[in-house]
């Protein structure tokens, strides 16, 4: 047993090999001369980097074993970092393996100081992406509900949600549809004292007027036809716990009267009973509608808007949030591959481009699903815009040239983070900048990686 990084080192030339074993002293290193050891090696030992020369039997003098070696060892682990080599047609041997996924490239006759600081790059960067990923998978499981985002605007919106969730207040939820909603309420609950209690969600655009006042308060046995038993409504469900209400906008006028009732009470009647029920649960509501507006018109009760926004939270659109467009692709992007089994690894530069100019009218749900199709449809390892059927947006001509700059360096600050998952170092590279400076940056427009 040995504490040391292990490289995986596929070499069919055996004085090679002895060659970088020797140069190779401060890691665990394992050999393999042909596709079947490399891939036996990397399911028995987990390398987190893998040298690989493409010119492999039974093809020494092509790549094609090299290349199905290589996509066999992403397959099976797909954090992997394979840096590959070969002297035939380097240039296009290069741009191909990059393609298909490999971390790195260097050309023989091999220079084993440079291999050695490639090397020693690919073993930094495996181990910051498996820090980040455990520190994710960590944060996730109980911040706000598994909430994803490095945008500013809606780390924002999650603060305050972390702020009142320990408060006994209703909370209304206001933003478009698709912008999260009910994750951002999922998340109050859980970050609340009544996260013992049930999170019980009722979509209220989603039943008919003549069902609502059921669902949500209950009916007696007998109480209308097709009612042959007791039935607990939404509200005496969520005893202890936090019911959701979304799309409150379409309550009808005679529904909100007994809502109010129950806000002001904190009892409820079910239908065709005479007993009065307390109820002690916590109220959080949501609507893509414009509250104030109905309340002018008087299509929504003010007392009732009172009762229920006691705070109230605005949810930006996707299309507000910096860099969290490709965040959250990605996001998809692996979540979808794994669940089909696809051998789909990341998104293409043109689709990076592409996702970062659309303006995603159906905000988190159109970009969910339009990850879902591009891995189905995605023809190579890599996601493009085609395969996401979008085409690249031009963005309003800036009127105030400093302002342009400074909305293009933050915003071009917040893809980098996201294209590098929040690891300070990649994007720094990304950016061509160094740590010192990035963290400037970060400091002056009020950034966080």
């Amino acid at each position: 047993m040995t504490d040391k990084p292990k490289l995986l080192i596929v070499e069919d030339d055996l004085g090679l090999q002895r060659q970088l074993r020797w140069a190779y002293e401060g890691y665990e290193v394992i050999t393999a001369v042909d596709r079947a050891t490399a891939l036996d090696a990397v399911r028995a030992e987990e390398p987190a980097v893998v040298t690989l020369d493409l010119g492999l039997p039974p093809d020494p003098d092509g790549t094609s074993e090299g290349f199905a070696t290589l996509a066999e060892i992403l397959r099976i682990k797909p954090d992997t970092k394979v840096i590959v080599a070969s002297g035939h047609g380097a240039r296009e041997s290069a741009l191909q393996a990059i393609a298909d996924g490999a971390w790195d490239f260097y050309a023989k006759p091999i220079d084993i100081d440079a291999l050695g600081l490639i090397v020693a790059r690919a073993f930094h960067v495996h181990a910051l992406e498996t820090e980040n990923r455990r520190l994710a998978a960590r944060g996730t499981a109980t911040a706000l509900g598994g909430m994803i985002t490095a945008a500013p605007e809606m780390l924002k919106v999650t603060r305050t949600i972390e702020r009142v969730a320990g408060a006994d207040v209703s909370v209304m939820l206001l933003g478009a549809s698709g912008t999260g909603k009910e994750v951002l309420a999922r998340g109050l609950h859980e970050t609340s004292p009544r996260r013992k209690g049930a999170f019980v969600a009722i979509n209220c655009a989603a039943i008919p007027e003549t069902l609502l006042e059921s669902e949500l308060f209950g009916h007696e046995k007998g109480a209308f036809t097709g009612a042959v038993k007791m039935t607990e409504g939404k509200i005496e469900q969520a005893q202890g716990g936090t019911l959701f209400l979304d799309e409150i906008g379409d309550v009808p006028l005679p529904l909100q009267v007994k809502l109010l009732r129950f806000l002001q009470e904190r009892t409820i009647e079910r239908i065709g009973g005479r007993k009065a029920i307390a109820v002690d649960t916590r109220i959080v509501c949501a609507t893509h509608q414009d509250v104030d507006a109905m309340v002018a018109a008087g299509s929504f009760r003010e007392d009732l808007y009172y009762r229920l926004a006691e705070i109230v939270v605005r949810i930006p659109s996707l299309a507000e949030r910096s860099g969290d467009a490709v965040l959250l692709a990605q996001h998809f992007l692996k979540s979808y591959a794994k669940s089909m089994h696809s051998a789909v690894t990341g998104l293409s530069p043109d689709a990076r481009a592409a996702i970062a100019a659309w303006g995603w009218p159906g905000n988190v749900r159109e970009l969910e699903n339009r990850m879902k199709r591009a891995v189905i449809m995605a023809e190579g390892k890599l996601v493009t815009a085609a395969d996401l059927d979008l085409r690249e947006g031009a963005p309003e001509p800036p009127i105030n040239l400093r302002a342009a700059r400074e909305n293009a360096d933050r915003a071009t600050i917040a893809q980098a983070l996201a294209r590098a998952e929040g690891n300070i170092s990649n994007t720094a590279r990304l950016l061509g900048v160094s740590r010192p400076t990035l963290y400037d940056l970060l400091k002056s427009y009020d950034l966080h990686a």
